[in-house]
C-alpha cells in the first residue's frame, strides 16, 4: 500500500500551523485546501486571491473563482482579491510562510525541477521560481516514481532546475523525507510501506 493523492495532500496539510500564509501549487498540492480543517491557515493563489476555501461541491461551482491551475474553488468570509503584481509582491517580499509544490524531480541537496520537460509543450514556469526563492519553507508533494517506475528522488536533477537547494521536505506516496546535510532523512513511511521499499525506490542518498 502507498498513499493516494488525497492522503498525500492530507499529510501535507499536517505541516501547516495556525497563522501561516501558504501558497499551493498546481496538481496534488491544490487538494491540501480540502484538509486544512479548523486550522487558521490563509491560502494564497498567485493569480490574485488570498483566503482560498476548499473545492466546491458539484453544481455549486463559480466559474469566476479559480486557482492558479484554473480549477474552480470557493471563497471564505475573509477572502481578498488583488492583481498579480500585488500577489508576487507578497511572494517576493517574504510574506508567504510556505509553498506546497509538485515536482518532476527532486535532488538530495534540495534542488527542484518542476516546470518543464525539454521537447514537450512548455507554457512557462509560472510563479514557481519566485515561490522557491521567496517563501520561508518549500514542501514538495509528488509520486515517488514516474509511470515507468523510475525514481523521481535523485542524486542530481536531470531536468531544468526551478531552484537550487530550495526544498525542505518531500512528501511522496511512499513517505516523508527531509533534506539534510549529506542527503535525505526518512521522517515517516506511508501506511504499509517499509523503509526498505522506500529506500529501494530512491536514487538519492538516504543518511
Amino acid at each position: 500500500m502507498a498513499w493516494d493523492r488525497n492522503q498525500m495532500a492530507a499529510r501535507a496539510a499536517q505541516e501547516l500551523d495556525d497563522g501561516m500564509y501558504v501558497n499551493l501549487g498546481i496538481g496534488i498540492p491544490t487538494l491540501v485546501a480540502n484538509y486544512v480543517g479548523d486550522k487558521d491557515i490563509t491560502l494564497q493563489s498567485e493569480n490574485g486571491m488570498l483566503g482560498m476555501g476548499p473545492f466546491p461541491f458539484e453544481g455549486e461551482e463559480d466559474a469566476d473563482l479559480i486557482n492558479a491551475g484554473k480549477q474552480t474553488i470557493t471563497e471564505l468570509p475573509r477572502t481578498s482579491y488583488f492583481d498579480s503584481a500585488t500577489s508576487f509582491g507578497m511572494i517576493r517580499g517574504g510574506k508567504i510562510a510556505a509553498a506546497i509544490l509538485g515536482a518532476m524531480e527532486v535532488a538530495e541537496n534540495g534542488d527542484l525541477a518542476n516546470w518543464m520537460i525539454p521537447g514537450k509543450l512548455v507554457k512557462g514556469m509560472g510563479g514557481a521560481m519566485d515561490l522557491v526563492a521567496g517563501v520561508g519553507k518549500v514542501i514538495v508533494v509528488m509520486d515517488h516514481t514516474n509511470k515507468h517506475g523510475d525514481s523521481k528522488v535523485l542524486k542530481e536533477c536531470t531536468l531544468p532546475l526551478t531552484g537550487k537547494g530550495v526544498v525542505d521536505r518531500i512528501i511522496t506516496n511512499l513517505g516523508v523525507l527531509d533534506v539534510v546535510e549529506g542527503g535525505l532523512k526518512i521522517v515517516e513511511c506511508a501506511d504499509g510501506v517499509t523503509e526498505e521499499e522506500l529506500r529501494a525506490a530512491t536514487l538519492a542518498t538516504i543518511v
